[in-house]
């Protein structure tokens, strides 16, 4: 006997395979996400495998790994909430930088429709990506093609943001010189990381307090369905950061803060 496996009913099979790992996710992680969410989710991962290997957006493929280590890692940014007390993302202009793939902005956007969304990323093919991929699930968001230490002395988007999030690979006193100039006094830095940086804690300490900012803290998070567990670091901005900052980025890898 031959099967013939029609695509809409693979797609079909995925979409109902992410619905599943992303509510009992959410579940875990206590979030309550809006009506229709997981179904859009399967949207952004049809999208992201049919246009992702284009781009060369990410290295991590397959239904599994993509709904728990992008989009789930992504959606635990929002219980930052929980750490410090406030409902921080709601009605909140949040800008992504070094969106690549939309992580973790999109995701945030989708779990909290109030979001006012700005990505950054310094390639075109990836701005591309986006603007299509928010197009594609109706998503409103403002997209930015800049190196983030350009685009920081942009005075329409220079300190204008109430949460700032980063998922890089950079060490964490290089992503607060990047990444500190977009938030406003009051606002705050998310940094995703691993937990293994306890170093890089000690070491961002200078470039926290030069960019006029204070570190609140840290939590860890178990991603679902995995052993994994990652951290958020959670920044203040306190002051306004000096006009100098940031520098160039051969010369903030040469010598940083």
């Amino acid at each position: 006997m031959i099967y013939i496996f029609k695509p809409h009913i693979i797609l079909f099979v995925l979409s109902n395979e992410i619905h599943a790992i992303i509510e009992q996710g959410a579940k875990e992680l206590n979030i309550k996400l809006p009506p229709g969410t997981e179904a859009a989710f399967g949207t952004y991962y049809d999208f992201l495998k049919k246009r992702g290997e284009l781009v060369n957006l990410t290295a991590i493929s397959g239904v599994k790994e993509v709904a728990r280590l992008h989009f789930l890692d992504s959606l635990a940014l929002l219980n930052a909430s929980i750490f410090i007390n406030e409902n921080i993302f709601q009605n909140a202009k949040v800008i992504d930088i070094g969106s690549g793939a939309g992580f973790p902005g999109v995701p945030l956007k989708l779990a909290e429709p109030s979001i006012r969304l700005t990505l950054l990323d310094s390639t075109g093919k990836r701005i591309d990506f986006l603007s299509d991929l928010c197009a594609n699930l109706d998503v409103p968001a403002t997209f930015i093609n800049k190196r983030a230490e350009e685009a920081a002395f942009d005075l329409d988007i220079r300190e204008q943001y109430n949460i700032v999030v980063a998922r890089a690979v950079a060490r964490l006193n290089i992503l607060c010189e990047l990444c500190l100039p977009f938030a406003s006094p009051g606002g705050l830095f998310i940094a995703m990381k691993s937990i293994d940086i306890d170093n890089e804690l000690i070491e961002a300490k200078n470039a926290i307090a030069l960019m006029g900012a204070k570190l609140l803290g840290h939590y860890d998070y178990l991603i679902s369905g995995t052993e994994i567990v990652h951290r958020a670091v959670l920044i203040r901005k306190i002051s306004n950061t000096p006009e100098k900052y940031p520098r160039r980025f051969a010369r903030i890898q040469k010598a940083p803060l």
